[in-house]
């Protein structure tokens, strides 16, 4: 079989030898479009378990039997250890005034070992020589050792255990902290905690337990932290925006139900349950202040979006009641990036983060014109979003307002907003869409998309694509390279949903998917990487002869580097596309890397995690500018291709001290 790169090179050969069929590109030195800058990003909130059971490090569920309006406590993931009799109580003290249920375990003998286990988010990834951290709060009178260990849910066979001294108390709840370090690599994700304690030791013949958590090492090691391989993935693509929290999670299910940003801060016991609005209960530990720091930590800026009045079975806020939320969204701003010695500044102090984080944009509301139209969006346009732009403008001038509506939904949006546009769609539709923003003055944040529905389907009538495929990534990069050519006015285009969790979804289509020990990358991960990893600047003027050939042109003023980036969407036959780029004021003999992405034969092949097998090929050349300084080449049907004339040395731009890591 001829090699990937053998065949490149053999079309570059061809291609010098008869240019006649070449597509001619001129690339002008001035005259173009600086770039914002925040060409590539994501939106995530907890759908498909992506927060709660996975980018959330916790690996205990139902660590605090929460309850919230829609669901009730239970005793889920746990199990009896020994014949203890598992219960759950309201005690008249309770760990807290919002984690009001505890689980009571009572021992059926008098002595022995007995206790209980949780079976984690569909199992537990144990490694040797990792530190998981624990705690677990008890009330109720023992003397003796608690045993925390990690084992395998088939076997038995123990990896990892650890003594904890009790300490606990009758008439008060008290906490004990561990450290719990195996010593064995588990086989396989089948594995359990176990927490036991001898019965002999209960005076009163159980004990009250609440708030049982544990978390392995987590990204950058910060507490209540993200899952390393999750957030390395992440961090892998190189995203500059970070679109929280969501998304239908914010709106909630009910105007009693919204994502409340003051829930989500502080210890852990003073977070109430969340109303999952994707068929879960949620713990509110992936919280405003561990999002901003994850996204400090990856060098992401944040696209904050606040509540506006408006929820997901359409109950709508009326104006003498929206003054309320309006301050509520001015407090959250504060919180963000107000000083340390403001109100809600100080909070955020006290919390561990003294210095303010950047916050640019802000997003009213999600997707208002969906949600109880037309009322909904009517009361938007008419009074909600004009009272929130008008206030929020007032009080930080810098500040970009977002409408969670587009110019394309029907919305004139006043000036000085911007927009939200959201498409998830078939491979032709986002290929139709290259040249969607080209006319539009109006700044727009592509807040959502991804090709989603097979050409030719039954679109959203029917089931999405069981995963992302080779075609619809191409497709999806032909958008993305639309948005770069107007990336003066275009805020970034965000990947959604993210994540996820191969044991339990509610939208087939993400950029990553994960079990509790494996993270697989689709195919549309390696097409944003590859676009995000060379960031232009500036934009420049160049010929336009699109369609087979879909291009954006420019160059990097950090780097130095003229970068051009290129899809082939369906060409005539499935021939290759022969390419001559001329960048202007480019020397003789100056070369650049040329990356060549190429599929499966089958465009419907994906990156399956049941295999772990990837679709898609990487090609990497060096071209050379010949003696007129063009660079010649030619690029595959259905291929995502960028030519870098200095590229990168590392896969990541520190935005933060504009420098490669």
């Amino acid at each position: 079989m001829v090699s990937l790169r053998s065949s490149v090179l053999a079309n570059a050969l061809a291609c010098a030898i008869s240019l006649v069929a070449a597509i001619d590109i001129s690339v002008k030195s001035t005259g173009g479009n600086s770039t914002n800058g925040h060409q590539y990003g994501f939106l995530h909130e907890d759908i498909n378990n992506s927060g709660d059971g996975g980018l959330y490090a916790e690996l205990i569920r139902n660590r605090a039997f929460q309850i919230s309006e829609r669901f009730p406590a239970t005793l889920d993931g746990w199990h009896s250890v020994n014949g203890a009799k598992l219960s759950l109580k309201n005690l008249s003290t309770p760990l807290s005034n919002v984690l009001l249920t505890s689980m009571n375990v009572a021992t059926a003998q008098k002595q022995g070992t007995v206790g209980f286990r949780n079976d984690g988010y569909w199992g537990m990834n144990v490694k040797a020589n990792n530190k998981y951290t624990g705690s677990f709060w008890v009330k109720g009178l023992y003397s003796g050792q608690f045993t925390a260990s990690l084992q395998s849910t088939i076997t038995s066979e123990t990896f990892g255990s650890v003594k904890v001294k009790s300490q606990s108390s009758p008439d008060r709840w008290i906490e004990h902290n561990f450290e719990l370090t195996p010593w064995k690599d588990a086989p396989s994700s089948n594995n359990t905690f176990v927490l036991t304690f001898d019965a002999s030791g209960a005076e009163n013949g159980s004990l009250d337990f609440n708030l049982i958590s544990l978390f392995p090492p987590t990204y950058k090691s910060r507490k209540n932290g993200m899952r390393i391989d999750l957030a390395e993935a992440l961090e892998q693509i190189h995203p500059t925006i970070l679109r929280i929290p969501g998304g239908n999670m914010l709106e909630g299910l009910t105007n009693r139900t919204w994502w409340d940003w003051k829930n989500t801060l502080g210890p852990l016991k003073n977070r109430p349950g969340f109303t999952g609005v994707w068929g879960y209960q949620q713990t509110n530990g992936l919280g405003l202040m561990e999002y901003l720091q994850f996204a400090e930590d990856v060098g992401m800026d944040v696209v904050l979006a606040v509540y506006d009045g408006l929820s997901l079975n359409g109950d709508v806020t009326p104006q003498n009641k929206l003054q309320y939320f309006v301050d509520d969204a001015l407090d959250q701003i504060e919180f963000v990036r107000g000083p340390a010695d403001s109100k809600w500044g100080s909070v955020r102090a006290k919390l561990g983060h003294p210095e303010p984080w950047k916050l640019q944009y802000v997003e009213v509301g999600n997707e208002d014109w969906l949600s109880g139209a037309p009322k909904g969006w009517d009361t938007f346009k008419q009074y909600r979003f004009p009272m929130f732009l008008s206030a929020i403008n007032n009080a930080y001038p810098d500040i970009q307002v977002i409408s969670s509506g587009s110019y394309y939904d029907g919305y004139n949006i006043p000036k000085p907003a911007g927009g939200d546009y959201h498409v998830y769609g078939t491979p032709d539709t986002l290929v139709s869409e290259f040249n969607k923003f080209d006319n539009i003055t109006t700044p727009h944040l592509i807040g959502e998309m991804a090709a989603i529905h097979p050409n030719g389907g039954t679109g959203w009538d029917g089931p999405q694509q069981p995963f992302p495929w080779w075609g619809g990534a191409v497709g999806e990069a032909v958008s993305l390279i639309g948005y770069e050519r107007n990336a003066d006015r275009i805020i970034g285009a965000a990947f959604a949903p993210i994540i996820r969790n191969m044991n339990r979804w509610q939208w087939a289509i993400t950029m990553i998917q994960f079990a509790a020990d494996t993270v697989t990358r689709s195919t549309s991960w390696y097409v944003w990487e590859l676009m995000a990893a060379h960031p232009l600047t500036e934009t420049l003027p160049a010929t336009s002869n699109f369609n087979p050939l879909y291009y954006v042109a420019g160059k990097n003023n950090q780097t130095g580097g003229h970068i051009f980036k290129a899809a082939v969407y369906n060409s005539t036959g499935g021939a290759d596309i022969p390419v001559k780029l001329t960048f202007e004021g480019v020397k003789v003999g100056t070369t650049g890397e040329l990356t060549i992405l190429t599929g499966p034969r089958n465009p419907y092949g994906f990156n399956d995690p049941r295999t772990g097998v990837n679709v898609v090929r990487a090609s990497k050349t060096t071209v050379r500018a010949d003696k007129n300084g063009s660079f010649r080449f030619a690029l595959p049907n259905l291929s995502v291709a960028v030519l870098d004339t200095a590229p990168p040395t590392s896969r990541r731009w520190n935005r933060a001290t504009n420098r490669r890591n």
